[in-house]
């Protein structure tokens, strides 16, 4: 659990509807059904046009990064990659096919099973990269998704406002009315704004803070293998690579 993002979200909506009744605003003011139904539909129905619908199943199942994220260890991969390099200097390359089988990570069992097949160096970092060039476009669209939510929720709230203003200007008899549905419009506008300020925008950051970590974590992945491949010192392997984990912090 992400403790970051519950931490902000509770701060963010307490500061909002705290200060709301610090204010002397009623809570249930703030309650407004027609309001979020219009803000809420807006803003996904322009995203869901703005995007493909496999690239919006993804970004919906990807808000998961920024409650659940997957543990990235950048100093374990280190620690990993080095065992990899001492076994292989001992006992050859052919010795890490165990490793390679015995893997849970997709990327490194590849990564590790094209080492012991002899694969060129130059064929290695060319298909690693596709992966991580794959992964990282796969999950910028997730990331795209929620901005542009972000960016359409605002003008979406506003265009629930002027419903609402429409709707009491049509009702303009009743002036003891006139104040409270002026206040309830206004509230489109605030949801809107929420929406995106407190949920959408910050998602989609999180979700790009994830993928540079798991990105950074391939790569040095891929730096490790190549360096095996090559033959190269333990030792210089770990100096290489905790280059990328001093650089990451």
């Amino acid at each position: 659990m992400d403790l970051a993002t519950i931490i902000g979200l509770v701060m963010g909506f307490g500061a909002i509807f705290g200060g709301a009744a610090i204010e002397g605003v009623h809570i249930s003011a703030l309650i407004q059904p027609t309001a979020a139904l219009i803000v809420l539909g807006g803003t996904f129905g322009a995203a869901f046009v703005s995007f493909p619908l496999p690239a919006i199943i993804a970004a919906f199942k990807n808000v998961k990064i920024a409650f659940l994220p997957a543990k990235v260890d950048h100093e374990q991969v280190v620690k990993d990659i080095i065992n990899y390099a001492t076994k292989a200097r001992r006992n050859g390359l052919i010795s890490l096919e165990q490793e390679a089988q015995s893997a849970k990570d997709t990327f490194i069992k590849k990564g590790i099973s094209l080492v012991v097949d002899g694969i060129d160096p130059q064929k290695l970092r060319e298909t690693l990269e596709a992966d991580i060039m794959a992964y990282e476009d796969h999950t910028k669209h997730s990331i795209e998704f929620y901005e542009a939510a972000g960016g359409y929720s605002p003008t979406i709230g506003i265009i629930g406002a002027v419903l609402g203003l429409i709707h009491v200007m049509g009702n303009l008899s009743d002036t003891s009315k006139l104040g409270g549905g002026i206040a309830v419009a206004f509230v489109a506008t605030i949801y809107g704004l929420i929406v995106a300020n407190i949920i959408c925008l910050p998602i989609g950051n999180k979700i790009k803070i994830r993928m540079k970590e798991e990105v950074l974590r391939r790569v040095m992945i891929l730096e490790g293998l190549i360096a095996i491949q090559n033959g190269e010192n333990p030792h210089f392997i770990e100096q290489k690579l905790m280059a990328f984990v001093g650089g990451g912090h």
